[in-house]
This record gives C-alpha cells, sequence and structure tokens, in this order.
C-alpha cells in the first residue's frame, strides 16, 4: 500500500487538484493510479518526490465527441443542475443511442450535465472531466506499507473502492490522515522502498 501525496495541474501548470489528504493506493498493477506513475515510483523510498508529465492516451484519453449527448428535459429529475452526474441517461428507451453505453467487460458511462438548454433540453457529456488534456503530476511517497490479504484480493485500500483524479469524490469522509496498516510515518523505522 502506498500513501502519495500529489499535486495535478494542466501543462501550462494551472492547479487543477492539490488534496489536503494522500491518495492511497495498492501498487503492483492493481491499476489504483496511471501506469507512467506506477512505473516511476517503481522501487523508490519514502521522501521520494518527482514531477512527471502526461499526454492524454496516458491519462484520461483524448477528448470524444460521440460521448456528447443531447436528450430531452423530462428525462430527468428536478432538481436539474450543471454539474450533476448520472450513470447513463435517466428512463432512456431501449434501443436508443441514449441508453447505458456499455460493453460486457465496460463500466456504464458517466455523464455530467453541462447544460440546460431552453427548459426543454439536456447537454451532456460522457467524457471525463480532464479527457484530452496532457497533465503533470508532481508525486510524493509518504508511506508504504504491507497490503492485506483482503485488499489485494479486492485489488484495492481497505475502505476504498476507488481513486479518480479530478473528479468531486462524496466519500470524503473523516478519516483524513489514516493509512490502513497505522498512523502514517509511524511504526518501523526503517527505510520501505516500492516494489
Amino acid at each position: 500500500m502506498v500513501s502519495l501525496r500529489y499535486k495535478l495541474t494542466d501543462a501550462q501548470n494551472n492547479l487543477i487538484e492539490e488534496p489536503d489528504s494522500p491518495m492511497v493506493y495498492l501498487h503492483g498493477g492493481y491499476e489504483g493510479t496511471f501506469p507512467k506513475i506506477e512505473t516511476l515510483l517503481e522501487g523508490q523510498d519514502i521522501g521520494y518526490e518527482a514531477t512527471i508529465q502526461l499526454e492524454p492516451n496516458e491519462a484520461f484519453g483524448e477528448y470524444d465527441p460521440e460521448l456528447l449527448k443531447i436528450e430531452p428535459r423530462v428525462r430527468f429529475p428536478e432538481p436539474l443542475e450543471v454539474g450533476m452526474q448520472f450513470e447513463g441517461v435517466p428512463d432512456a428507451e431501449e434501443g436508443s443511442d441514449a441508453s447505458v453505453d456499455t460493453d460486457a467487460d465496460d463500466e456504464p458511462l458517466i455523464y455530467t450535465v453541462t447544460d440546460v438548454a431552453d427548459d426543454s433540453q439536456v447537454v451532456l457529456d460522457g467524457n471525463h472531466p480532464l479527457a484530452g488534456m496532457a497533465l503533470r503530476f508532481w508525486v510524493q511517497v509518504e508511506d508504504v506499507c504491507a497490503a492485506t490479504e483482503a485488499e489485494i484480493e479486492n485489488r484495492h485500500p481497505e475502505g476504498g473502492e476507488s481513486f479518480t483524479f479530478g473528479m468531486p469524490n462524496e466519500d470524503d469522509g473523516d478519516e483524513e490522515g489514516e493509512f490502513p496498516g497505522g498512523a502514517l510515518g509511524s511504526g518501523n523505522s526503517n527505510p520501505r522502498t516500492l516494489h
């Protein structure tokens, strides 16, 4: 398990995100962070820091205009505001192109309301908010500890389903500063290395 502090900016160094608490992920190919970041951190010790740039294809992909949809307002609940998110499109007609876009192995698309036009139509975007952007990450390894068998089996940290850069996290609990296996930086004084 890796506790990682990070700052996320665009390619022009405009700040996108700098959380107060570290992100915690399972290191070793469990898709807890971007592969290029995991490769950068391989073999590094606590305290290691670096800046790395990810191109769109290494982060959230290119922007896909096919994921922009216009739907009738009546399909959505009240109140409806720009920024709200939906898994698929509510009450989409079967067979319509507004139905949940999934393949057998894919997760349903999350659509973000980007505009409500004339109170009769809703503009939805199924792209990640950071799709099409080159991103710069400053990262610093804050702690490393052994993952539990349950964490390895579930492929993510205990108490955390997944982590999404640049997306609002509604599950920000009261556990700020907590790290599975004990308090950050406590216990063993031996240096720990990512591998």
